[in-house]
């Protein structure tokens, strides 16, 4: 005899419309490519899935809305490294518990970011970068998308690792800190593959380093970090699918299987490629472990560098 919530499951969707939560705004690189699973998953589930933007507050607006939505499986969210792993030792009150409030259907994709420098600037190697640092303290400017993100903390990384100084200027988006760093108002920044490639492809900025860690296929002459002598520095931005908890576990792997086989298509292996990411998928569990060991390392860097926001 089914359960009460095995029997909805089956059911499950029935026709009935799905909401996909994304905490970014429209036309970003999470929005992008939650639409293109959005249609994905409304063909093979007989229904349309809607995405809903809700930016802003690290995200942390988008994963309230979720956590109060009903964990029938009619209401999903894109759940990213800052959601997931980066906000529970950043905020001080995200207004959610990410680990008792959401449950991981799983990982999607992985980009890492590009070190790129202003192109006036006689910096062609991060050991020039650091070398620069060293010689002008407290002189080099770094832009980040805002606080938090991975632009930011992969700039704290290197602040670390390279025991250099510079000026972190947060920018409210990494579009708005990549405008100045090729105007020459600031100097360098960290930014994820898709949102800075078009700039170093066209030359207006120069991509020195990735933080993967190994070569991208898109940039195969632009080392990593740890090949520019910084052992172990690697940082990628992540994200993935969660539900409420309480969803029931069949709706979990119904959608754990679908979401796996679009990761699967050649035409999304091929996207992504081009725009520097890499597909992960895998059980629920597998994404579980990402996160909790993501947590872990960004914890222990927000910590060290005594970042927070309120």
């Amino acid at each position: 005899m089914l359960t009460a919530g095995a029997a909805q499951a089956a059911d499950w969707p029935a026709g009935k419309p799905i909401t996909l939560i994304v905490p970014a705004a429209a036309g970003s690189t999470p929005d992008q490519s939650s639409r293109k699973l959005a249609q994905y998953l409304g063909e093979k589930l007989g229904t349309s899935v809607v995405v809903d933007n809700r930016p802003g507050a690290a995200g942390s607006i988008a994963m309230q809305t979720l956590v109060r939505s009903k964990p029938d499986g009619y209401t999903i969210g894109f759940g990213n490294i800052v959601t997931m792993a980066i906000n529970r030792s950043l905020l001080a009150r995200p207004g959610y518990d990410a680990d008792k409030d959401l449950v991981p259907v799983s990982a999607t994709t992985t980009v890492p970011n590009i070190l790129a420098v202003n192109a006036g600037l006689p910096i062609r190697s991060v050991k020039e970068l650091i070398d620069y640092a060293r010689k002008n303290p407290g002189k080099l400017t770094m832009g980040s998308g805002g606080n938090g993100t991975t632009s930011h903390l992969s700039g704290e990384m290197l602040r670390d690792q390279a025991h250099i100084d510079f000026r972190h200027i947060p920018y409210r988006g990494a579009p708005q800190a990549q405008i100045d760093v090729i105007s020459g108002q600031v100097d360098f920044m960290f930014d994820n593959v898709p949102s800075i490639l078009s700039a170093v492809q066209g030359n207006k900025l120069r991509a020195i380093a990735v933080t993967s860690k190994s070569r991208l296929p898109v940039l195969p002459n632009v080392p990593t970090m740890d090949e520019s002598g910084l052992p172990g520095f690697e940082v990628n931005a992540w994200g993935g699918i969660v539900a409420p908890a309480g969803t029931p576990r069949p709706v979990v792997e119904r959608l754990n299987r679908e979401i796996n086989a679009y990761l699967q298509l050649p035409a999304t292996r091929k996207d992504a490629e081009q725009n520097g990411s890499v597909v992960v998928g895998g059980s629920p569990e597998a994404f579980a472990q990402m996160i909790a060991k993501e947590s872990r390392k960004w914890g222990d860097l927000i910590r060290k560098a005594n970042i927070k926001l309120d």
